[in-house]
């Protein structure tokens, strides 16, 4: 069984935080609960309602959210309450118990263009998963049933899942206009059934943990860890609205030379090489004068 960890995060409400979990706890539901009574359904969050500064308690499909009272400040509490939450979650204890009057949680999808013609991006309003993976051929996806799933239209290549997207690769033996619409249905339905998208104990979150990416971080040297910040501020969102994603591999500090590997819509694009070398390229050149002069990329 995989290992729940917790992020804190704040919000734009100073008296909500965020509890994020590295795995679903729910299947792309939303609970809301303002007292005791009402969380009849949620024996976790009858727990958190025990806390006297405890107000209100979401729970989403990946992380916990808990409206305090004003007689705390979160600073002199928070820890204790994520230790519990993380406590509880790795007990294997329920969450929110099974409703038969349960309904579906609406999703939209839509189809977004990219840099890449054989990519089209497919956008949530519900977060499908909490880390990136890329699949070349259905012998990749035995912990990605949704991704096994898309492998059986004759028409897809690979498959690149991200937070609230997916990415897809097609052959050239199809355009996109005759294909989008039954992709799309597809990953709607999917998706607003609850249906598993990645498993848990997938070797690719196993790999992506908080803790351990927090760890693989910090054993990095000061040039790494640089790069990699400029890296995760101004060019990684950009990536993702094309589709793809950036990440960071090494750094030769004899050549000056930085490694990237390219995923989603971004590997075999015609424009990724242009992108890295005008775009990329040049701002590590300018933002670390002397420290880096090549970016070579390497397509996931």
């Amino acid at each position: 069984m995989n290992t729940y960890s917790i992020s804190i995060k704040e919000t734009t409400n100073p008296s909500i935080i965020k509890f994020e979990t590295n795995q679903f706890i729910t299947q792309h539901e939303s609970f809301e609960f303002n007292n005791i009574d009402e969380a009849k359904s949620s024996p976790i969050a009858q727990q958190l309602f025990y806390l006297p500064f405890v107000k209100k308690v979401y729970i989403s499909s990946n992380f916990i959210a808990i409206e305090k009272f004003s007689i705390v400040e979160w600073a002199d509490v928070q820890n204790e309450v994520a230790e519990q939450i993380v406590t509880y979650l790795n007990s294997g204890a329920v969450i929110v118990e099974a409703s038969e009057e349960k309904k579906k949680t609406p999703v939209t999808i839509y189809a977004e263009s990219t840099p890449n013609p054989s990519v089209l991006k497919f956008v949530a309003n519900k977060k499908l998963a909490t880390t990136t993976h890329e699949f070349t051929s259905i012998d990749d996806t035995k912990f990605a049933p949704m991704a096994a799933e898309l492998f059986h239209f004759p028409f897809v290549k690979s498959v690149f899942i991200d937070e609230n997207f997916i990415s897809i690769t097609k052959f050239d033996i199809a355009e996109w206009s005759e294909i989008t619409m039954e992709l799309r249905e597809f990953i709607r339905s999917y998706v607003e059934n609850g249906k598993t998208i990645i498993d848990p104990n997938a070797p690719e979150t196993k790999s992506k943990q908080i803790d351990q990416l927090d760890n693989d971080y910090e054993s990095k040297d000061d040039i790494s860890k640089e790069i990699i910040n400029i890296l995760e501020e101004y060019v990684k969102p950009a990536v993702a609205s094309d589709g793809g994603n950036i990440e960071f591999q090494s750094y030769d500090p004899i050549e000056k030379k930085v490694k990237v590997l390219l995923q989603g819509a971004c590997s075999g694009c015609p424009s990724s090489t242009y992108t890295l070398k005008s775009g990329i390229e040049n701002m590590l050149k300018e933002m670390m004068k002397g420290k880096v002069d090549t970016v070579e990329a390497i397509n996931g």
